[in-house]
């Protein structure tokens, strides 16, 4: 490009995530352009290294095949012989005596947080079936949830089902490290779909159920290794940045 030329292209980092699934009507509350704005930083930021762990994951495992045994990192000693404590408990998750596991579909979390137990984890991976309209739907019920607006019609059998002054805490579970959400992608490339969930969920629900005290808390499936939590750390690190 030549001096002085210009370009009406927008800048790489304020392009937005795209989406490749279709739209329904309710979708655009949750995938609006700042929404997408910050699914495609946390893919730019934390793509690759997503993509590096899983090629050590493998690596590891190959060894582990050969007979290699799992040891302590030299590295980390530092950690293991200081004397430290982790923050506090937060008073929501005190009391974890009876937890139920669920799909996020809106009359089974419904449910759920009526069950009686004390903790209910909203599943986004193996107790629900990852189709699009799931996870997005799935969104909308935890917007829903956080604003005190969920609630559930069956006009087959003319049910109405709504949320008791009593209910569990929620858990969230985002999907694996080593899944991609196809139907939204950054740079032409299927975004984690980990980082799919996990930041649609705090973009929109973060500070609203942090002013409650009732979260966001988040249940991280299928770590294999420290470096994978580290990178979970990190995550979090920069959405706490970025939502403020």
């Amino acid at each position: 490009m030549s001096a002085g030329s210009h370009t009406n292209e927008i800048p790489r980092h304020r392009v937005l995530a795209k989406v490749e699934g279709p739209l329904k009507p309710g979708y655009e509350t949750i995938l609006t352009p700042d929404a997408l704005l910050f699914l495609a930083d946390l893919e730019r930021r934390f793509g690759r290294a997503r993509r590096n762990m899983l090629e050590y994951r493998q690596d590891r495992q190959e060894r582990f095949d050969y007979g290699e045994l799992p040891d302590f990192l030299p590295e980390t000693a530092h950690i293991r012989n200081a004397m430290w404590e982790v923050a506090p408990i937060p008073p929501a998750l005190r009391d974890r005596r009876v937890e139920i596991t669920g799909p996020v579909d809106r009359k089974m979390m419904i449910n759920a947080l009526n069950s009686g137990a004390k903790m209910f984890m909203a599943d986004f991976e193996d107790a629900n079936s990852p189709s699009w309209a799931n996870i997005i739907e799935g969104q909308i019920n935890m917007y829903d949830f956080a604003r005190d607006q969920l609630s559930y019609t069956d006009t087959a059998r003319g049910k109405d089902y709504k949320l008791n002054d009593e209910i569990a805490t929620m858990l969230v579970r985002p999907r694996g490290w080593h899944l991609e959400e196809a139907h939204i992608t950054v740079d032409g490339r299927p975004m984690s779909a980990s980082l799919c969930d996990f930041g649609l969920h705090i973009f929109h629900n973060g500070k609203i159920l942090a002013e409650k005290g009732i979260g966001p808390f988040y249940y991280l499936p299928k770590l294999e290794s420290h470096k994978e939590a580290r990178l979970w750390n990190d995550v979090f690190n920069f959405a706490q940045t970025f939502i403020g």
